[in-house]
């Protein structure tokens, strides 16, 4: 990692504590110890499994994009390393841009051929958002009213979160499947632009844009004519993010909170990816807590063991995903073909790219 992302890792672990000191500034400190101690810590580690396996399924995902394909990759480690590190980057880069082009570097180093990683990482990032936009449509139906009678505030939270990922799945199903009208529109908007921006900048701008907008649609066309995979690691990726949502029940229970219903518990989590894709901060830092605190309450009324789940979860979901990230990095690929090179030679050591994905 550069120095520049170990200072970013750095400062979002002291925004993280700061955070957590704020929230529990009140807090009983000697309540707090004695919920730790007593802790289910089966319950716990079943809590850390849980997105120890969520972390597999994603890296599923990726094995099976990369089926029958000359630089599939079969190592495990070359693999598994991939979804940490995208973690990683996810979780020290302003709405999680960071990821995508860490993945593709990742690949890169593990010799997948570019074109080729590039059009994976798509599918892969087509598959997560539709996955979340229906898991999330599904919650709306059951538990949204509730929500926006009992927390009105978070309801404008939840519905932002859904806009966005409306927009960005619109976005990119409009450029899969009418891609001319799509470029139209691209040049349309920047022309309106150019009125109030100098016209090299505005050029320079439609350039990139149209560049993005061209090789994503190729790239669909790959992924119009691999169904079979598409269905299987969309079904993958469900699986992947069940056993991301359950952590907090899990967390929930290594705290003796028996009380708390599954797919409630299962629906507020949903709520909380929603929420926290809105927020500019890294890792949705503060956004993920104080939507925590504010819909896990009902379950858990006690204030100490409210803020020591909200810390466990936090450090599973998101702190934990560094760590591993951090050493994904430190550990190279195993090379599976010889004579492979990283294009550009891009490396960690490089600022990741930004991405709209």
């Amino acid at each position: 990692m550069s120095r520049k992302n170990q200072l970013s890792a750095l400062i979002m672990l002291i925004i993280g504590l700061g955070v957590f000191a704020f929230e529990m500034h009140n807090t009983n400190l000697q309540a707090l110890w004695h919920q730790a101690l007593h802790m289910n810590l089966f319950w716990l580690v079943i809590a850390f499994l849980a997105m120890f396996i969520s972390y597999f399924f994603e890296a599923l995902v990726l094995k099976v994009l990369l089926k029958n394909r000359e630089d599939s990759l079969h190592n495990w480690w070359n693999i598994l390393r991939i979804p940490w590190i995208q973690a990683l980057f996810n979780a020290i880069t302003p709405f999680s841009s960071g990821g995508q082009p860490a993945q593709l570097i990742a690949l890169l180093q593990s010799g997948v051929e570019g074109g080729r990683a590039s059009s994976v990482l798509l599918m892969k990032f087509i598959i997560y958002q539709t996955i979340v936009l229906v898991n999330f449509i599904f919650a709306m139906i059951f538990k949204f009213q509730s929500i926006a009678q009992h927390y009105s505030a978070l309801a404008y939270l939840i519905a932002g979160g859904f806009i966005i990922h409306v927009f960005t799945i619109g976005l990119l199903l409009m450029i899969m499947f009418y891609y001319r009208l799509t470029r139209k529109l691209v040049m349309g908007i920047m022309k309106i632009i150019s009125l109030f921006v100098s016209h090299q900048r505005v050029q320079v701008w439609t350039n990139k844009v149209l560049d993005k907008i061209d090789t994503f649609y190729h790239e669909s066309l790959v992924l119009k004519k691999e169904g079979r995979k598409v269905l299987l690691a969309t079904l993958l990726t469900f699986i992947q993010l069940l056993f991301y949502y359950l952590v907090v029940y899990f967390t929930l229970l290594a705290l003796h909170v028996d009380q708390a219903n599954l797919i409630d518990v299962l629906i507020m989590q949903i709520m909380i990816v929603m929420i926290t894709s809105i927020f500019p901060v890294p890792g949705g830092t503060g956004g993920a807590e104080y939507s925590f605190k504010t819909l896990f309450a009902r379950f858990v009324s006690v204030p100490s063991q409210l803020y020591l789940g909200m810390f466990i979860w936090r450090f599973i979901t998101y702190y934990l995903g560094m760590f591993l990230g951090i050493i994904a990095v430190a550990f190279k690929p195993i090379n599976e073909r010889k004579n492979t090179q990283v294009r550009g030679g891009k490396t960690f050591d490089e600022e990741p790219r930004k991405s709209n994905n």
